[in-house]
């Protein structure tokens, strides 16, 4: 079988070393180089050119490299009938694991005030407190919205987790539905924004939603850009209404310069990076993918393109 490899940000290399050696014979070809579009029968990609996948009359599998999918099924040009897979690693869950607790202990030890003190030349104490005193939010509670909630539970802290549907995780208060949302708001200290990005969650959270968080909340997106208002979100942190924030994704990307979010010194700015996906873990995953389409059956971790996850 030859697979199509496209992505701007991955290490092509990497990924074949990994699934050559899980499957051997796999005719591994990069982007642009496809060779014979007839030939290609899988496709492992990142954000293709919309209209690319097309080209392969023969594609049997489209597998996403990374949970978040709302870019490849937004493009209306796919081939019909063509299973999409996400991947879902243990590594990719560990790593936004470990991002999210790292954004949520910037906030709650208070690093942006003692930052601030630094410039100053100031010495800011400021006593620190028990996890089991501040409350941590995570809207989406998915693979890896799950993972990030039970390990901040881990740490102590008090978690609150809300999503679209009912969800049950050990050691957290979860919360569901638009009846849900207010109730899960008022007492969040630190909101932490896991949602996939689908039609129902597209600018879900705006100017409403961050006037429910009680006055000076901090807050971390790790989901999608193009969940939040972003307007609403800047006003929000001039206004106090949001203290400080953590994004690691943005409405496009890369932020452009004239953005006031880079000149805000309570706001840290990271470049889409809080998980990817791990050749050494993922390709064993995206491996058994090729051998189920091979067999007639369907792929792990399945994308419902109407529902966008």
């Amino acid at each position: 079988m030859a697979l199509l490899f496209y992505s701007q940000y991955d290490d092509p290399a990497d990924w074949k070393k990994h699934l050559c050696a899980a499957l051997p014979g796999l005719d591994f070809r990069v982007w642009p180089e496809s060779g014979d579009p007839g030939e290609i029968e899988a496709a492992l990609v990142w954000k293709p050119p919309a209209g690319e996948l097309r080209r392969f009359p023969n594609l049997r599998l489209i597998v996403n490299l990374g949970a978040g999918v709302d870019s490849i099924v937004k493009d209306a040009t796919l081939p019909a009938g063509v299973p999409i897979a996400r991947i879902v690693d243990p590594e990719m869950g560990r790593m936004m694991s470990q991002f999210v607790l790292a954004a949520v202990l910037r906030h709650y030890r208070e690093f942006v005030s003692f930052a601030r003190a630094q410039r100053e030349r100031r010495w800011h104490y400021i006593h620190p407190r028990e996890a089991a005193e501040c409350s941590v939010g995570v809207m989406g509670l998915g693979s890896l919205g799950g993972a990030a909630a039970t390990e901040l539970a881990r740490q102590g802290f008090r978690v609150r987790g809300w999503s679209r549907s009912a969800r049950q995780l050990a050691d957290v208060e979860t919360f569901h539905g638009e009846a849900g949302l207010a109730p899960f708001l008022r007492q969040t200290e630190i909101l932490v924004v896991m949602l996939p990005l689908t039609p129902e969650t597209e600018n879900l959270v705006d100017a409403r939603l961050l006037a429910m968080l009680p006055r000076g909340a901090k807050f971390v997106n790790v989901g999608r850009g193009r969940l939040v208002d972003e307007d609403a979100l800047i006003a929000a942190l001039r206004s106090g209404q949001i203290a400080e924030a953590t994004l690691d994704v943005m409405r496009v990307e890369p932020l452009p310069a004239e953005s006031p979010l880079w000149d805000m010194e309570q706001v840290l700015i990271t470049p889409h990076l809080a998980s990817v996906g791990i050749p050494r873990t993922a390709a064993l995953q995206v491996a058994e993918s090729i051998r189920r389409v091979r067999a007639g059956q369907p792929p792990l971790n399945t994308v419902d393109p109407q529902r966008g996850y």
